[in-house]
């Protein structure tokens, strides 16, 4: 038998890998292959922004070599993370007979579409990354195991101060918000509440990046107008979309970074944030509620509040000292509960108790 096919037989997981294009779910899956692979015999289905040197099979591969249980007896595992691969799974499972269990992650906060509800019954295990995730869930969550952070990409400055002055931006201290410029993004939030806020703390500027697409042109051009109105057009910066190999630098230069979206899956933004040893204002989306402890890290609002955003806006301002303090234990947050090395085991663990 070739080797690749020696190799095949050992597989315990089989990861779904359905999408072309690149998205979270796909970065998400990247960084934890990284650690699951020297924790579990591991084989990706579809050749989609893989590593050249990640084993990768096809569904038929799947279908040929791998329809009879693990040598040892043991039944592998089939993760998907999305709808598609969950068909897929069940096609495998149901029509082909191939020996598995699937595990269905879910992530989104909102009701389920009725193919999204039956896709979770089908599934042999549903994992969840959050607390309010899972409470979409009807049944609720197997297990919640929240993303983790690669600390090495994103990691403190030594000189907040200096590394600011470096990138070029007005005033002394900044104030980021990371993501498309859309409204479900929240970015009008920070708008309209950094505005009365920044004509008390005259040294922080804005920096809003991400990319606007042509469907949200009008929105940031609202948006800008009103920055205008109220004549503070220079302590409001729109980068753009930038290079992914920047962000981490432009992550580490702020002092507080905002999360304010109206409704969010996970939302990696702040733990990207707490990483770099910056302190987080985030809304009461995604699993930032689980994450972020009140006054230690950041701070959390409701969702879409202007008013108590810049509120807290206004009483984070007021201490840069008391920032970078939130900057640090944020830092000390993730290195004990959020690295991409601790999602791994946990996904591993609950593979092979399945």
């Amino acid at each position: 038998m070739p080797k690749r096919l020696q190799n095949l037989v050992k597989t315990e997981l089989i990861l779904g890998n359905s999408n072309p294009r690149f998205s979270g779910v796909t970065s998400t899956m990247l960084q934890v292959l990284r650690y699951q692979r020297e924790m579990i015999n591991v084989v990706v289905m579809g050749k989609h922004h893989l590593p050249d040197d990640v084993e990768r099979v096809t569904f038929w591969d799947v279908i040929r070599h791998l329809r009879k249980p693990h040598p040892d007896g043991r039944l592998r595992v089939f993760h998907a993370r999305r709808n598609n691969e969950v068909l897929q799974a069940l096609a495998l499972k149901k029509i082909f007979r191939v020996k598995i269990k699937i595990a269905f992650t879910s992530t989104a906060q909102r009701q389920h579409s009725w193919i999204t509800r039956w896709l979770i019954r089908e599934s042999d295990a549903v994992i969840s990354t959050s607390e309010a995730a899972a409470s979409y869930i009807h049944e609720g969550a197997d297990i919640i195991i929240p993303h983790g952070v690669d600390l090495d990409r994103y990691q403190p400055a030594q000189n907040k101060e200096a590394l600011w002055q470096e990138l070029g931006f007005p005033g002394k201290f900044g104030i980021g918000i990371f993501g498309r410029v859309r409204h479900q993004k929240g970015v009008d939030i920070l708008v309209r509440a950094a505005i009365p806020a920044l004509q008390k703390h005259p040294d922080f500027t804005v920096v809003i990046c991400g990319e606007t697409t042509p469907d949200q042109k009008k929105f940031e051009d609202d948006l800008k107008e009103a920055i205008a109105a109220e004549g503070m057009s220079e302590r409001f910066v729109f980068l753009g979309k930038q290079p992914f190999d920047d962000l981490p630098r432009l992550f580490r230069a702020m002092h507080l970074v905002t999360a304010l979206s109206r409704n969010e899956g996970f939302g990696l933004t702040v733990l990207e944030a707490m990483a770099s040893g910056t302190a987080v204002l985030a809304s009461e989306a995604g699993a930032w509620k689980d994450i972020i402890r009140e006054g230690q890290d950041g701070s959390v609002v409701p969702c879409g509040d202007i008013d108590a955003t810049a509120s807290k806006l206004d009483k984070m301002l007021a201490s840069v000292e008391a920032l970078k303090t939130m900057g640090t234990e944020g830092r000390k947050r993730v290195e004990e509960d959020y690295t991409l090395e601790r999602e791994a085991m946990k996904l591993c663990e609950f593979f092979r108790q399945l």
